[in-house]
């Protein structure tokens, strides 16, 4: 069940730095951008902390990819 909830949140604070990045840079006003980017910042470093949490139990799962994958993609977009 655990897991469940830091899914659900990580997916909450995900949602949230799109929120916050949106803010950052429409701001005009520099008192409220600075405030926005340091909430930016809080957000992103609980994200972290919540990402670290589930690898830690195995709830996050992360697939290595081949270096040979990278450089393909790497090319294909080169080549756009």
């Amino acid at each position: 069940m655990n897991n469940l909830i830091f899914e659900n949140y990580l997916l909450v604070l995900k949602s949230t730095v799109e929120v916050f990045v949106h803010g950052t840079l429409e701001s005009s006003n520099e008192d409220v951008r600075n405030l926005l980017k340091t909430c930016l910042s809080d957000i992103m470093t609980s994200q972290a902390n919540t990402y670290d949490i589930m690898a830690e139990n195995g709830w996050y799962q992360i697939n290595n990819v081949d270096s040979s994958t990278i450089n393909q993609t790497l090319n294909k977009i080169k080549g756009q």
